[in-house]
């Protein structure tokens, strides 16, 4: 962790008041998912062609995510049997900067990502009538969501000195529901976060060159099914056969 916040350190640095013309709520996304010895070096290689944001003095930024569900857990369900306009639903609260939103994600049938949000005093295991209307607004069908587990990390974000790119990674990966825990902590998951998908990206050029290639994962629907492993899962399968070998390296 001493390496990647000194490499990090070493990144221009770029203000959440900046941020603004990366926002992209609607956008298409890449993702990666690689052993976090590999690192160093990509963060090394990243450097010219990438700015860090900067909160309050941090560049690495803890997230806490709180997800809801139906008891039959049919977001996972939708995201397991490969369903377009499929929904997921969390609180999350942005730890260095003091904000906390419910955050609907909808991937919409182009495989386009499309985020709504509202502003929230705090991460709350019931929602309110308020939330309920909010989430229906966004879902378009009255459905009964529970707290189902928690999600958090650390962060890293990058903003590309040139393109409409964003760019997170994600280490220290744990999560829980009730009694039982769970963790991705020898794993960091990137994510590349464009207008339209461009094979242009430089991290994607640098990540190809570390043999890292993109694969289609879900933090919620792993961590789901590593929580509750009595869940369909065959057509997850090969994503948790690749993160166990990544694990075990």
């Amino acid at each position: 962790m001493k390496e990647i916040s000194k490499i990090t350190a070493s990144f221009s640095p770029i203000k959440l008041a900046e941020m603004d013309n990366v926002k992209l709520m609607s956008r298409s996304d890449t993702k990666f998912a690689f052993k976090i010895s590999k690192l160093p070096e990509l963060l090394n290689q990243m450097t010219p062609f990438y700015r860090v944001l900067e909160i309050n003095g941090k560049l690495i930024h803890d997230y806490k995510s709180l997800y809801f569900d139906t008891d039959d857990r049919k977001f996972y369900l939708d995201h397991h049997n490969g369903r377009v306009n499929r929904n997921k639903v969390r609180f999350r609260e942005y730890v260095g900067s003091d904000l906390t939103f419910l955050e609907i994600k909808r991937k919409n049938n182009k495989g386009k990502t499309i985020k709504k949000r509202m502003k929230v005093d705090s991460i709350n295991e019931k929602l309110s009538v308020k939330q309920k209307e909010y989430i229906h607004s966004i879902i378009g069908s009255d459905i009964t969501l529970n707290s189902k587990q928690w999600i958090n990390f650390s962060r890293i974000t990058f903003v590309h000195k040139v393109h409409k790119e964003r760019l997170t990674i994600d280490i220290n990966l744990n999560f829980k529901e009730k009694n039982r825990l769970g963790d991705l902590n020898q794993i960091a998951i990137g994510e590349v976060k464009q207008e339209r998908m461009s094979r242009l990206s430089d991290f994607m050029r640098i990540a190809k060159g570390l043999h890292i290639l993109p694969i289609r994962i879900s933090k919620y629907c792993m961590s789901t099914l590593e929580l509750n492993p009595e869940l369909k899962q065959n057509r997850f399968k090969e994503k948790t056969l690749f993160l166990t070998k990544l694990k075990n390296l």
